[in-house]
């Protein structure tokens, strides 16, 4: 259970990344190149993602 969640916390992390380059126009040919809603979303979701790689790494076996 704990390496799904890590798993699950590292693809939050790199859909942010990618989201969050989509939103600030780095990352073309996509509808959601150059608005400003995903440049927020994006560092929301990443985030969220660091947060559950370390809850499920600091989580006991």
């Amino acid at each position: 259970m704990r390496a799904l969640l890590v798993a699950l916390g590292v693809l939050m992390v790199l859909v942010g990344a990618l989201w969050t380059g989509q939103g600030l126009g780095y990352v073309g040919g996509s509808p959601m190149t150059d608005e400003a809603v995903w440049a927020i979303i994006g560092p929301l979701v990443a985030g969220l993602g660091v947060a559950l790689v370390i809850a499920a790494s600091r989580r006991p076996r």
